[in-house]
């Protein structure tokens, strides 16, 4: 392939990513911005117990995929920060394993996480906003 050819082909592609792009509206990148990152952190941080496919392992933690606890999300938030000691009920399973603390993620990776599992496993299409967890977690 020419140089030429490569440039033309190189600026038709951003022309089209640009075309598309503003089809969606900031929200939604936004949106898809905070998933993006809350996949990498998830499988960074999360995904050791929870599983990639967010079915939890075995008796030892619980699922996320199908979870009932996602109904709770204030909760899972203050979970994922300040850890969780003690039983939990999912789906009417018993789960008493402890989740140590993640105070080592920002209230934005906080965010990305969340956002992500619930667009993943708690169908939604809402973005959990960085100021939503900071509200959340200074209640």
């Amino acid at each position: 392939m020419s140089k030429k050819t490569y440039v033309a082909l190189l600026a038709l592609t951003f022309a089209f990513l640009g075309f598309i792009s503003s089809c969606q509206t900031q929200e939604e990148i936004k949106r898809q911005k905070y998933i993006t990152e809350g996949i990498l952190l998830y499988q960074n941080n999360c995904a050791n117990c929870h599983q990639r496919d967010g079915k939890g392992l075995a008796a030892l933690y619980p699922p996320l995929a199908g979870s009932n606890y996602l109904a709770k999300k204030d909760s899972i938030i203050h979970i994922i920060r300040h850890g969780q000691q003690g039983p939990i009920l999912v789906n009417g399973k018993r789960y008493n394993r402890p989740m140590p603390p993640q105070t080592h993620l920002s209230d934005l990776e906080i965010a990305e996480i969340v956002t992500y599992i619930y667009a993943e496993w708690g169908n939604s299409d809402k973005i959990v906003d960085v100021k939503y967890v900071r509200n959340v977690l200074n209640k």
